[in-house]
């Protein structure tokens, strides 16, 4: 019986025996980090989702702002040019009135508590 003497591997062979034992499970390890990384990365699906919602949530505001703006226009245009909301003010906030009117004030002590949920 002979001694058959192996000769040593180069480098490129022990490379391609490596991978070919382990290729399958290195690609697939590639492609599990990969799929994670796009669900729960950075820029994943994970966090735009966030950020769509983050988005509607800003649109929802903006219109809403947007609303109460228009709302806040009319009531400066009211004030700048209907008589009846102009003397409403002068009345009510300023205490004027007209010639022959006849204000009566109420003092403080002798007046009911204001209720919002109480209409008169």
């Amino acid at each position: 019986m002979g001694t058959k003497k192996l000769k040593p591997m180069s480098l490129s062979e022990k490379a391609g025996t490596i991978l070919r034992q382990y290729g399958g499970v290195l690609l697939g390890l590639l492609v599990l980090v990969l799929v994670v990384h796009d669900i729960f990365g950075t820029h994943g699906y994970l966090a735009m989702s966030r950020t769509q919602k983050e988005i509607k949530k800003v649109q929802a505001d903006l219109e809403q702002l947007n609303r109460e703006n228009l709302k806040l226009e009319e009531e400066v245009q009211d004030l700048k040019t209907d008589p009846r909301v102009i003397e409403k003010i002068a009345r009510d906030e300023l205490g004027l009135a007209r010639p022959g009117d006849i204000i009566y004030i109420i003092p403080k002590s002798q007046q009911l508590p204001q209720d919002a949920t109480v209409n008169p």
